[in-house]
């Protein structure tokens, strides 16, 4: 399975980058796995919010292709323990899913479309949270699951 996270914007913080670099790098000893970010759109001073969520949303759907299984990380998504995430995991590799796409979309969430295209849903928290952090807190999260499916000291039960 090849696992995708896709952000929209850059990361401000060097400190925050620094530390999703850490993850970043430590996913690729278990998955093949990529983070792609979305540059963040021109101009969005004079956008509406709509408008800005749907030219977001055709950044995010030109990357999408018909075989991905498209999941949101979504404040409204369904809430998992990292424990039930790992597992969620190790069924979508179970079941032969070839690339699971996460995406985090921007301050104003996601378009029509997005919503439409996705299959999951999954909330990291029911509090809101930059988009920034929750790159770091999606690719912190995915790092664990992998280290509870091998049995390895990072996560503490």
């Amino acid at each position: 399975m090849h696992i995708t996270v896709i952000s929209v914007g850059k990361t401000d913080s060097p400190e925050l980058a620094a530390l999703i670099g850490q993850y970043e790098k430590r996913l690729g000893h278990y998955i093949k796995f990529r983070l792609l970010l979305l540059p963040d759109l021109k101009n969005s001073k004079n956008l509406s919010e709509n408008q800005q969520k749907e030219k977001e949303g055709d950044l995010i759907l030109a990357q999408i292709v018909p075989s991905d299984r498209l999941v949101l990380f979504d404040e409204k998504g369904k809430s998992f323990s990292s424990l039930s995430f790992s597992n969620y995991l190790q069924k979508k590799m179970n079941n032969s899913t070839k690339k699971l796409v996460f995406v985090i979309g921007g301050p104003y969430g996601f378009s029509r479309a997005v919503y439409e295209r996705s299959q999951e849903k999954i909330s990291l928290s029911t509090m809101t949270f930059s988009h920034q952090m929750v790159r770091l807190f999606a690719l912190e999260q995915l790092y664990r699951a992998f280290t509870i499916l091998r049995n390895e000291p990072y996560h503490h039960r």
